[in-house]
């Protein structure tokens, strides 16, 4: 639906969707295989998969904190590791991987249900800055950046808090959010930077109205 989208609305390219399941090691691995195949490989690889569940730390329960963490955490590693192999063996020196994070992987907010969440998204803003360093000293020019937003209108609320859509539809009236839109554009700005500038190793956004 929405490749049939972006072409009526004429933006140039082409959008192929691709059907994985981020929790699923194999399903990553036939993702990126199929890539080198129909499209030679990755030039630039944009982590933007993420969920929280309602789970806190003292009475959570263990298939959500594992959920967030299969794909928060281990999917962005095995994407990570996958689109850079893939530079590698082409010999592309100018990729860029790009880590979506979240501004609760700065500071934890006193929200019992993501504070999990939080900690997979802290574990996102080491894993970024640890790839810059190894892409530093494997003396390659592929680039990595963080972006962190605030809160953002897409279904992420929905998801947390699947049990109550009331709750989840109140969480983007409170304030005027981020839109997809406003985050397409910053990943565009990180992108258009010439080849020696890397935008920070984290962009820090979040709605004008937001207090934390």
């Amino acid at each position: 639906k929405l490749a049939a989208e972006c072409q009526s609305a004429g933006y140039p390219g082409t959008l192929i969707p691709y059907k994985c399941d981020l929790s699923n090691e194999e399903e990553i691995l036939s993702m990126f295989s199929a890539i080198k195949t129909l499209h030679q490989g990755v030039d630039v690889c944009i982590n933007n998969a993420g969920l929280a569940r309602p789970e806190p730390l003292l009475s959570g329960k263990t298939e959500g904190w594992r959920t967030m963490i299969d794909v928060n955490v281990m999917a962005v590693s095995i994407c990570t590791r996958e689109a850079y192999q893939s530079m590698k063996e082409r010999n592309i020196d100018d990729g860029h991987i790009i880590n979506i994070n979240s501004m609760n992987g700065h500071s934890v907010v006193p929200q019992s249900v993501v504070h999990f969440y939080s900690a997979t998204k802290y574990a996102v803003t080491a894993l970024t800055e640890g790839l810059r360093q190894e892409l530093r000293e494997a003396k390659t020019h592929i680039r990595a950046t963080c972006i962190s937003p605030g809160l953002v209108e897409t279904g992420f609320a929905f998801k947390l808090h699947d049990n109550d859509p009331e709750r989840a539809a109140a969480t983007y009236e409170s304030i005027r959010c981020l839109k997809a839109e406003d985050m397409a554009n910053a990943v565009i700005y990180v992108l258009s930077a010439p080849p020696h500038v890397q935008v920070g190793w984290d962009i820090q956004m979040r709605p004008t109205e937001q207090i934390s």
